[in-house]
């Protein structure tokens, strides 16, 4: 997955659209929540084994949920500074150093 290409495409959509003006770091970690609660969604009252078999259309439901999340954190990294790829790095590392690899 090349982020800085994803990131860029994402800027293209939003320059077209004139949304800059909406995506305050604020707004974008909004979004995010938004769209994690819409995955959620696709989960609540299934059992732990349901959970794990979706049917092929809700799989594909969550797995365009899961892409929205992705999107906007690319967005809000971007307002931010933030390396994505490095920001995933050290929280790795940080989770190996204290849980073990």
């Amino acid at each position: 997955m090349d982020l800085a290409e994803l990131t860029a495409r994402l800027h293209i959509i939003r320059d077209r659209n004139d949304w800059r003006q909406f995506h305050s770091p604020k707004n974008l970690a909004m979004a995010a929540s938004v769209e994690m609660a819409e995955l959620v969604e696709i989960f609540q009252w299934l059992s732990e084994e349901q959970s794990r078999q979706l049917p092929a259309a809700q799989l594909e439901h969550a797995g365009q949920e899961v892409g929205d999340i992705v999107l906007y954190l690319l967005l809000l990294c971007s307002e931010l500074g933030i390396d994505l790829e490095q920001a995933v790095r050290a929280k790795l590392a940080d989770s190996e150093r204290r849980f073990g690899r």
